[in-house]
């Protein structure tokens, strides 16, 4: 199982809650990014657009970054977030929760390194 599946199967175990105020541009779907919500024509979700401006990154940018969304979609997803934060900050959480478990696994299937052997050794034990 690649990387991505492995965090795509792990998120998926916790749902988010329920969205309050629907927004015409964003969707969220069970069958597309897990049901996170995302950006309708792309698969850019809502939380990235969110914590990108959350962490004082200004809107022309964003709009800069993702020019095949234009102004409206944008805006709408900065507005789905604040209207349904608590959505939006599940899914944060719920991302970061999956790639602590892969970063866990990747950990855990790192072998020990051996130490490298130094023709001085040799000598060392001599003495």
């Amino acid at each position: 199982m690649s990387k991505i599946a492995a965090v795509s199967a792990d998120s998926a175990t916790l749902p988010l809650p329920r969205v309050l105020i629907p927004h015409p541009h964003v969707r969220s779907d069970v069958r597309t990014l897990n049901g996170s919500p995302y950006v309708v024509g792309s698969k850019v979700p809502v939380r990235r657009l969110w914590s990108w401006h959350r962490s004082g990154v200004p809107i022309d940018k964003l709009m800069k970054r993702y020019p095949q969304l234009g102004p409206a979609k944008v805006l709408d997803a900065l507005a789905f977030a604040y209207d349904n934060r608590v959505v939006v900050e599940a899914d944060l959480e719920r991302e970061f929760q999956a790639l602590e478990r892969a970063n866990q696994r990747k950990s855990e299937e790192r072998r020990p390194l051996r130490q490298q052997a130094f023709f001085f050794m040799d000598e060392l034990k001599k003495a």
